[in-house]
């Protein structure tokens, strides 16, 4: 949910007033463009884009800053030092520098302002800010992977340069050069990285505002010329846009610097963008954009395509990737940030007619505030930069089970009994769901924590109905509170002073959906604990245990603020100025609600029930928290085309529960579109279905034949493939590993994929799948990077890489391919909800590939408490051989985990669950005459095996159709250790 087209029961002055300050007031028109800044409207930008084109036209140009050498220090992993600024009048400015190096093999640069560290400035306005640079982003975005190295060193000391050596086997090398200050990373000798190569560093130091004389004309003279000579300060000391004015109380204070990717045509992330997976140029021309790319959590309502302006959430990390090396930064600071790109080729040989050439990414980083703060990554691999990048600012949730199933949402359903005969009605067509949710109009005129008496007047039934079978309720709260007499909630928000507070230190004030609004300052811990006490269910009356949340407007969207947002100059907890914390905003408000959904009572706290909270905003470390989505896209095929690199760009950076909404925010689908974006969204992590109040119903039953058929196999093949999806996310919440896998990170020596984002791998399953995003398409070219047989998910047409394969998709069917090598597990019988099918026995489908070998894994838990975390669950690798003529489950869990009562608890209950069936693709033609194999499973805590024979069913190849087998009812428990011999 974002702007809307109807603001229910607002009183007419609100309405009216909105108006008149041109909110926007229905989904007629896209992106209003003129209302979010671009980079020559945002002073530090201009002014650093600026200072990148002077120093890129002087000859001769000398960056000012040094390392004093010194100054430089080395103790126990951090080299220490003071970087010099010299200014044009012979004064200099101090930088403290630390360089930590971490066990991890990560290496941090920070650069802090000694003045304002000190607190030795003067603030404009009488304002109550912090005098230091924002020094807390790490307090919000980091929790591991810091642990000082004990094994780095000095290698070399001198007085043009200093040398550290770090990380495994200590192959990386950081190089310090003292005059012009730069840095170096290497790995194995080799350059990866480079800090001010280009010399655009540019720390903005503190300086108190000069008054010019104001020289009055005397009448009959001409005005003096103006002096054009010095540094343009238009922007240095306030700064408007429309029709606000930010009162910038420490004056300018951007730090920027360029960071070089030698020999790397291709950087990923930046995220949330919607443009390509792979990051486009910048500065201008064919194919290329304008504006950097931009980092400002916005409410950017119908955005565009293929563009860098800033959307609802900001992840400041990028990889660089080339054959068998990727590499990374995170750029750790909460302000805006702009980030331009540009690419220089250079051939290793000017004779050699571009043989041998070179295409070096440059990156420009530019934040209005706070350090200049930046983690590397030097890999060599996607999964240990992505990795290592996940260890630092948390592994995604393991979510409860439902959440990986489908959700039917719009805004709004309008009473309970019309959320009971949605659900009713699904039912009626067999269509499986898990979740429904309720957007704003489920409120007492926009107070949250309330339910509307006339709409809603007996929420516990609805969600006893819906519990019924195992499905959950979503209902919305944000962090806006409503301003308005005998509401307790805002009452309490401003007794306890827990509110976002304006520049003048007092309650902020703005516009949202309930008309006048407060904020809730989630940056302070007082606002958590009271947050916590407005979640339980003797406040909260109404809500029951199958109830969870979605957090919107948390970017803060606020109507009549600057670019629909925040003033910069309002204040935070501690005083940080909201320009300091601005895309960290999200992440505090949904980590409040994730505690207080931890303490709801204390039955629920006792059972650690794992919570579940979507957010639109988001920042690094979000993904510890929940779920995300795209926002408010629009309801046309271009929008369903840019989901994919948009979703596999944030699973590459840390945040792999990612969806957008099924069908579009905005305007009305064909019954085509319909169809294909359910059967793109089976594929997103984050899988939900969601619609504007002005659109018309769209409920899968509601399509007619033959959609709704259609739309209930894609529905259905989600929900038969959720261990593999489950297995998948458990893969995500320990190792960091993408969910839905581009090519680059799959085949990373083959430089012909390294730019595909309209196909994935869904986690380690093999499974490769190319959404229909086009209107009338009726087939799909896949690209198969490796020499390896590619199977139709469905009837088992083989294909043979590397090359290109044209695959049929006609309007019923989904391009999906089974890559050789791996072993798929499911569940195929239809339930109503995934909480129906916890009991259901299992098929393998295993994938023979060139080798003739296969392996997969599988994960289970109760998917809904934090028991896992005590070894209450089953992990199990599945291996064939062809040359052993074997299937086996080994196990993988931890050893040791199996003593506790949970843990028993658990295991007992899956006793009963077993294999009912495998499947085997590209099966031997020897396997032919065989009628019967043998099964032999071992039983919990026993050496001995019980044996026995089984039927098994052999159909040969036809035509391009791969033989393959079915075992049919092994009978072997799905947590036990067995083997099929064949």
């Amino acid at each position: 949910m974002g702007v809307k087209g109807a603001f229910g029961r607002w009183s007419s002055y609100s309405l009216v007033l909105l108006c008149i300050l041109g909110i926007y007031t229905t989904p007629a028109v896209s992106v209003k463009k003129e209302n979010f800044k671009t980079c020559d409207q945002s002073g530090f930008c201009k002014r650093n884009r600026a200072y990148a084109d002077t120093v890129t036209s002087t000859s001769g140009f000398k960056s000012p800053y040094t390392l004093e050498p010194a100054s430089v220090k080395f103790d126990h992993g951090v080299l220490s030092g003071t970087v010099i600024k010299s200014l044009a009048d012979g004064a200099t400015v101090r930088l403290p520098l630390t360089v930590a190096l971490f066990d991890s093999g990560v290496a941090r640069v920070t650069l802090d302002e000694e003045k304002r560290k000190k607190g030795e400035i003067d603030l404009r306005h009488g304002s109550k800010a912090r005098k230091e640079r924002y020094n807390e982003a790490e307090k919000w975005a980091i929790v591991g992977g810091t642990k000082l190295s004990s094994g780095a060193a000095m290698k070399a000391v001198g007085k043009v340069a200093t040398s550290v050596v770090y990380g495994p086997e200590s192959k990386f090398e950081a190089i310090i050069t003292h005059s012009p200050f730069a840095v170096e990373f290497r790995r194995d000798g080799e350059t990866q990285i480079k800090f001010n190569d280009k010399a655009f560093m540019n720390f903005e130091h503190w300086r108190p505002k000069v008054e010019k004389p104001v020289v009055e004309k005397k009448e009959g003279e001409e005005a003096p010329p103006e002096d054009t000579t010095g540094e343009d300060e238009s922007t240095w000391w306030d700064e408007s846009f429309g029709g606000n004015t930010d009162s910038k109380p420490r004056g300018p204070e951007a730090v920027a610097l360029d960071i070089s990717f030698p020999g790397y045509e291709h950087v990923f992330g930046a995220a949330e963008h919607t443009g390509p997976l792979s990051l486009k140029e910048t500065r201008g021309g064919d194919r290329k954009y304008s504006d950097p790319y931009r980092l400002y959590n916005s409410d950017v309502f119908e955005y565009e395509m293929d563009s860098p302006m800033t959307l609802y959430g900001s992840i400041p990390f990028v990889q660089a990737h080339k054959k068998d090396s990727t590499v990374g930064v995170l750029w750790l600071n909460a302000a805006e940030t702009w980030i331009d790109v540009t690419k220089s080729t250079a051939s290793a040989n000017p004779l050699s007619l571009g043989i041998g050439a070179k295409t070096t990414t440059n990156t420009h980083w530019i934040s209005e505030s706070g350090l200049l703060d930046v983690f590397v990554f030097l890999g060599p691999k996607p999964q240990d930069v992505i990795g290592a990048y996940s260890e630092l600012t948390g592994y995604t949730q393991l979510p409860q089970h439902f959440a990986i199933a489908y959700h039917q949402c719009r805004w709004n359903y309008v009473t309970d009994e019309d959320v009971m005969d949605v659900d009713r009605k699904f039912d009626k067509h067999r269509i499986p769901y898990d979740v429904i949710w309720l957007d704003i109009e489920y409120t007492h005129e926009k107070e949250y924590f309330t339910w509307d008496p006339m709409t809603f007047p007996d929420p516990l039934t609805m969600q006893k109905q819906l519990d019924g079978h195992e499905r959950k309720l979503v209902y919305i709260i944000d962090p806006h509170i409503k301003n308005t007499d005998n509401y307790p909630v805002v009452d309490e928000l401003k007794s306890k002073d827990l509110a976002t507070h304006n520049k003048d230190d007092n309650i902020y004030e703005g516009w949202c959906w309930p008309g006048s609004s407060h904020w809730v300052d989630a940056f302070n811990p007082k606002a958590h604990d009271w947050w916590k006490t407005l979640f339980r269910y003797d406040k909260f009356k109404g809500t029951a245990k199958n109830s969870w949340l979605w957090n919107d407007m948390n970017e803060p969207s606020v109507f009549n603020g600057p670019e629909t947002t925040m003033p910069k100059d309002n204040l935070h907890h501690g005083q940080w100025e909201h320009r300091d914390v601005h895309n960290l905003n999200g992440l505090t408000f949904v980590n409040a609600t994730y505690n207080a959904l931890l303490a709801r009572d204390k039955e629920e706290e006792k059972h650690n029930v794992r919570p579940f909270v979507l957010t639109r905003s988001f920042y690094s470390g979000s993904q510890r928290m929940g779920a995300m989505w795209t926002g408010d896209n629009q309801a046309i095929w271009s929008h369903l085309e840019a989901s994919i690199p948009m979703l596999l760009s944030l699973n590459i950076a840390g945040f792999p529960f990612a969806g957008a909404d099924v069908g579009g925010f905005f305007g009305n689908p064909s019954k085509e579109l319909l169809t294909r974006w359910y059967q793109a969204g089976a594929f997103y992590p984050f899988f939900r279905g969601h619609a504007h109040i002005d659109t018309r119903r769209r409920e899968p039953y509601l399509a007619g034949e033959p959609y709704t058929g259609i739309i209930t196999q894609a529905l259905r093949l989600r929900y038969s493939l959720l261990p593999a999806w489950y297995t998948a996310f458990h893969e995500a919440s320990t190792t960091g590993a993408p969910i839905i896998r581009p090519q680059y990170y799959v085949h990373p020596s083959d430089d012909k994929g390294f730019a595909i984002d309209d196909q994935f791998y869904v986690g380690s399953t093999g499974l490769l799948a190319k959404p229909v995003t086009v209107e009338g398409a009726e087939s799909q070219e896949l690209y198969l990077a490796d020499k390896e047989t590619y199977y139709d998910y469905f009837d088992f047409w083989a294909y043979e890489g590397p090359g290109k394969e044209k695959v049929a998709a006609p309007l019923n069917t989904i391009p999906l391919l089974m890559q050789g090598g791996h072993i798929i597990p499911r569940r195929d019988r239809p339930r109503r909800s995934s909480g129906l099918m916890k009991w259901d026995p299992f098929t393998l489908v295993v994938v023979i590939g060139h080798s003739g070998d296969a392996e997969g894994t599988l994960y289970l838990d109760d998917g809904e408490s934090f028991d896992f975390q005590e070894g209450a669950y089953i992990h199990r690798k599945f291996a064939f051989s062809t040359a052993a003529g074997s299937l086996q489950s080994e196990d993988l869990t931890t050893a040791g985990t199996s003593t506790s009562k949970k843990v028993k608890a658990y295991l007992a209950s899956m006793a009963q669950v077993h294999v009912e069936k495998v499947i085997i693709v590209g099966a031997p033609s020897a396997w032919q005459s065989k009628a019967k194999v043998q099964v032999s499973e071992t039983a919990s805590g026993s050496s001995s095996s019980a044996t026995k024979d089984v039927p098994f069913e052999f159909v040969a190849k036809d035509g391009g159709k791969a033989a393959y087998a079915v075992v049919k009812n092994p009978g072997v428990a799905i947590g036990a250790g067995w083997k099929i011999q064949f």
